[in-house]
């Protein structure tokens, strides 16, 4: 019987990395190259397994493909047109919740950075370290977690999870999230507008897919709701908050500081308005490459359920879990 097989656009070594072993009844094909470079090979292939960080996948490509099935190593499918996918009735999965922890532990951590101010402590320091700088930094009192107000944009998973992280610091926590949500009695949470949540939070942390809904939806209106001392992070997507209003904001210090892990396009280049904006800020924008979700036990458990799901549905007929669409 031959075996199905599935093209990979991650190489294997990130599999074998944390010990993720690939099903025994799958030919996997792996490929770093762009899907449509991929398939010029003329192999047919039953399954595509993608990362969720990359470019968009023309729909057009999947035509005349014996592709049944289009798995993400990850939560994020927004590299797929949903309704060109519905029409093709190829079937998406994705994995939900395999990276919680790894994007609550960077939040609370980018949270703490910028509200303690460590990272500009730090620039300060290493240039010359003396009893006025010490007081500066005392004069100033720079907010701690204990007590302050945590605002939580997209109450889903990722958010509940940081949510939880954040609660075990003692901080208050609010949230707004366009669908109703409930919380247990361990942990509670206020809903409130999104106006609310921007006027009163001292931490504003974003945790909800990229739509045409919420793009731009941190935009100049929503930045001047935030008071002075607040600090935004964005561990969500790109194209959320409008980055040039976020950098205007910070270099007019109406912000104290953002955390950015996910940019319009990536990777950013120069010509992006906060990596423009970053050497005059030094301290209170800080910037990394789209890492939040990325830690080895995210990973495993990401990689080990997406394997698992394409081995039952291609491999054994199983209903198939974790269907976006």
């Amino acid at each position: 019987m031959t075996m199905p097989k599935i093209l990979c656009l991650r190489p294997k070594a990130d599999f074998d990395k944390v010990d993720v072993s690939i099903p025994a009844c799958l030919n996997v094909a792996y490929s770093t190259a762009s899907f449509a470079e991929a398939l010029e090979s003329g192999t047919e292939f039953d399954g595509l397994v993608i990362p969720a960080v990359g470019p968009s996948l023309e729909p057009g490509l999947f035509q005349g493909t014996n592709i049944r099935l289009v798995q993400v190593t990850g939560a994020g499918v927004d590299r797929l047109d949903r309704d060109a996918m519905i029409d093709l009735g190829i079937p998406v999965a994705n994995v939900p919740g395999g990276s919680n922890e790894a994007v609550a532990e960077y939040v609370v951590a980018a949270a703490l950075t910028l509200s303690r101010r460590l990272y500009e402590a730090h620039s300060k320091t290493s240039s010359g370290y003396d009893n006025i700088l010490r007081s500066t930094f005392i004069a100033e009192l720079p907010r701690g977690l204990a007590g302050c107000t945590v605002g939580i944009v997209g109450f889903g998973t990722i958010g509940t999870a940081v949510a939880r992280a954040f609660q075990a610091f003692g901080a208050d926590i609010c949230a707004f999230d366009e669908r109703s949500f409930e919380t247990g009695p361990n942990l509670p949470v206020r809903s409130v507008s999104l106006n609310t949540l921007l006027e009163k939070s001292d931490i504003v942390t974003l945790h909800l897919p990229l739509t045409e809904e919420t793009r731009n939806l941190i935009d100049a209106r929503a930045l001047s709701l935030m008071p002075p001392y607040a600090v935004l992070i964005n561990a969500a997507r790109g194209g959320i908050v409008n980055e040039a209003d976020l950098a205007k904001a910070l270099i007019e210090k109406r912000l104290a500081g953002a955390a950015v892990d996910v940019f319009s396009t990536e990777p950013a280049g120069a010509d992006n308005p906060l990596m423009a904006a970053a050497g005059q800020l030094k301290g209170r924008l800080l910037l990394t490459p789209h890492l939040a979700g990325i830690s080895r036990q995210a990973w495993q458990k990401l990689f080990s359920h997406a394997w698992q799901n394409v081995e039952d549905f291609i491999c054994h007929g199983r209903p198939l879990k974790y269907r976006v669409y």
